[in-house]
């Protein structure tokens, strides 16, 4: 098949893509052929003539296969951030086709013999370690691939696969839709009592946009938080509260209703585990995860709700407390949980985060970010003129002190129609040494920020800044690697209960007068943040850490008790698992209609089924590194400590998945980790 050359999907992996070139029809051309190119090298690959060499073997093998999963992550990646109905066609129909393949490799006797011939060989003792690893990581997936399963059972197996990969896309495509597909024209300003300026000006720019009078209300972030926040009018607030919980509901629009496909993939994923041989998912994922079963990460779970109920408990009564005596709120309704929050926050410690906002505009945080990287891993940062796929998005280049080329990054910071919510990291190429040459990783980085609007800056919350600078950890954790060799990449081989300690670690810096100081400019006067206000800012850091906490505890038990089912389940036992959950560790209970699964893309359509603890793992890693910075404060004076940095990026970043997390942290920290620094970061020790 040849490979039309106009096709930019097809560029040569060393060049940087031409986004804005890219167009619906260049993905099956491109996905179609590098699927012929890259079934060939495997076939030439399982050849047992080959000799059972790296270069023989799994060199080629990377050369074919990276150029496939380069365009099909390219074509994924625009689907989720400028998704048109061309687009998702397009993609929709290589899906399947992309899915078969990945299905294909893993089932490939051949191809797993020759993996063994390779940890077999008499000089596998003498390989580099990394290339072990990635040998024996590769024979452990082919296992958990179903490559051992015969007859009936491989077949059904690889239909599973496949059908998984669809419903997946089909759930993500329905939040989307749904979110997209729901809003309110308001035509009296009086109704937008209490909302904060800037987001007035956005909603009255969206039904211009639309060609209507009025302000459109969303269920985007940067909309439906401020109106949860601050709308006065409780009519307001309970009608947007109603929609953001019923997403892709059938409590909503029925033809976005994830429901059955929810119950699809739990029964898919439960027939898979059997068929593996495993008790359930929980445990057929675990595999792959530093906890060593479901009941660890259980008692891991009810552990913390143990630790944080009592606070949480404490949040609630104060919480309620002030509703009624202040607000005139004798029953405080879901709708009224993070107005009346505001309210007692601004009551407690003097401010408000639309105050806050007016100092952190969105280009003073990034240079202030770029800043803080560029301390504490001794590299820079430089805009780049990239050819992009939205005209808001940012090229930056990584590079040594020197200039020589670390990696490449994408910024795609603002909320928009076409676009899936939330914030994430992905690559599109690892960092990989080739021919005497070193490919630089390309990573993207996404968040769902407010626009600016005209020539005024976007104002970022401090709860954005903290979210810009965990997803930096997770593109930092590729764009400072060292591992040249992809199948160790941090993104490719890292367990994924620890994939969250460079975010997590990161986030911390935005409680450092020192950092917040270059980070804040005022919108207007650019006086930086003052530091009384900071001082505030800080005071309120664990504000209701405590009904956080069990928050995410509830996620996640609710994720590995819904995953440790071996049998089918229906949608309302799904419920009712939730509602079990929150009457063993939450403190807060939404109404009955409420549909918090139909939209947990997390679990169902973002790779964190039966891993949603992680976070919560992975933050006791991130708190007990980052106590390492404190600790070097004493004498540095700052937690931008660059000899600490540095030892953070060669024993955690730039190491990647070459060997096990808990190595990576135990060489950084010099121990195991304890979990006294989360609960101290989290108000519920003693400092």
């Amino acid at each position: 098949m040849s490979l039309p050359s106009a096709n930019p999907l097809l560029a040569p992996v060393a060049d940087l893509i031409d986004y804005a070139a890219v167009a619906p029809e260049h993905v099956a051309p491109a996905i179609e052929s590098l699927l012929v190119q890259a079934r060939a090298a495997v076939e030439h690959a399982a050849d047992p003539a080959l000799p059972a060499t790296w270069e023989a073997v799994v060199q080629p093998l990377d050369t074919a296969s990276e150029r496939l999963w380069r365009a099909w992550s390219v074509a994924g990646h625009l689907n989720a951030v400028v998704n048109t109905p061309a687009l998702r066609e397009a993609y929709n129909a290589m899906l399947p086709k992309v899915s078969e393949f990945s299905t294909w490799v893993g089932l490939h006797e051949g191809l797993y013999r020759q993996y063994q011939r390779l940890g077999a060989s008499a000089d596998f003792a003498a390989w580099p370690a990394v290339r072990q690893r990635i040998v024996e990581l590769a024979l452990r997936d082919f296992r958990l691939g179903g490559v051992e399963l015969r007859g009936e059972a491989r077949e059904r197996y690889a239909e599973i696969s496949d059908r998984e990969a669809q419903v997946s896309q089909k759930f993500s495509e329905n939040v989307l839709d749904s979110v997209d597909a729901w809003s309110l024209i308001v035509t009296d300003e009086a109704e937008l009592d209490g909302l904060p300026q800037d987001v007035r000006e956005a909603a009255h720019a969206a039904a211009k946009e639309d060609g209507k009078e009025g302000w459109k209300l969303t269920l985007k972030m940067p909309c439906y938080l401020p109106v949860m926040q601050y709308a006065r009018r409780r009519e307001l607030r309970e009608t947007l509260y109603r929609a953001y919980g019923t997403i892709a509901s059938e409590q909503a629009d029925a033809q976005y209703d994830n429901s059955p496909l929810i119950e699809e993939l739990l029964a898919l994923r439960a027939e898979e585990s059997a068929l593996l041989g495993y008790a359930d998912f929980a445990n057929l994922r675990l595999e792959t995860r530093m906890a060593r079963d479901p009941q660890e990460v259980a008692d891991f779970l009810r552990d913390l709700a143990r630790r944080a109920r009592p606070h949480a408990e404490q949040d609630l009564a104060e919480l309620r407390a002030y509703a009624a005596k202040e607000l005139g709120l004798d029953e405080l309704a879901p709708w009224d949980m993070a107005f009346a929050s505001e309210r007692l926050r601004e009551a407690r410690y003097a401010y408000s985060d639309d105050e806050v906002k007016r100092y952190f505009t969105e280009p003073t945080v990034l240079a202030g970010l770029f800043s803080v990287i560029e301390k504490l891993f001794q590299v820079r940062l430089e805009e780049q003129a990239v050819s992009s796929w939205h005209k808001s998005v940012r090229g930056v280049r990584v590079t040594t002190p020197e200039g020589a080329t670390l990696g490449h990054l994408y910024l795609d910071l603002h909320a928009r129609s076409g676009k899936q919510g939330g914030a994430w990291v992905d690559s599109e190429r690892s960092r990989r040494a080739i021919a005497g040459a070193v490919q630089t990783p390309v990573v993207y980085l996404t968040c769902n920020f407010a626009q600016p609007l005209g020539d005024k800056p976007a104002l970022l919350t401090h709860d954005d800044v903290i979210t810009l600078f965990h997803e930096t950890g997770h593109a930092l954790h590729a764009l400072l690697s060292d591992v040249d060799e992809p199948g160790a990449s941090a993104f490719a081989s890292v367990e994924w209960d620890a994939i969250e300690l460079p975010s997590q670690f990161m986030e911390n810096f935005c409680w450092e007068w020192d950092v917040v100081r270059v980070l804040s400019a005022h919108a207007d006067s650019g006086e930086p943040l003052p530091r009384a206000l900071f001082d505030k800012l800080v005071a309120a850091r664990n504000f209701q850490s405590g009904m956080q906490m069990v928050r995410q505890v509830e996620f996640s038990l609710f994720d590995i008790l819904l995953h440790g089912k071996a049998e089918r389940v229906s949608i309302a036992q799904v419920m009712s698992l939730l509602g079990e959950v929150r009457q063993e560790v939450s403190v807060v209970f939404p109404p009955e209609w409420h549909r918090l699964p139909h939209a947990f893309s997390h679990l169902f359509a973002g790779g964190y089924g039966a891993g949603y603890y992680s976070y919560k793992w992975a933050e006791v890693l991130s708190a007990d590194a980052y106590s390492a910075f404190e600790e070097a404060a004493k004498t540095a004076g700052s937690t931008l400590d660059a000899d600490t940095g540095m030892r953070f990026r060669r024993e955690v970043l730039a190491v990647g998945g070459s060997r096990p997390a808990a190595d990576s942290f135990k060489a950084f920290r010099g121990r195991d980790p304890s979990i006294d620094a989360l609960l101290r970061h989290s108000g519920m020790l003693a400092a």
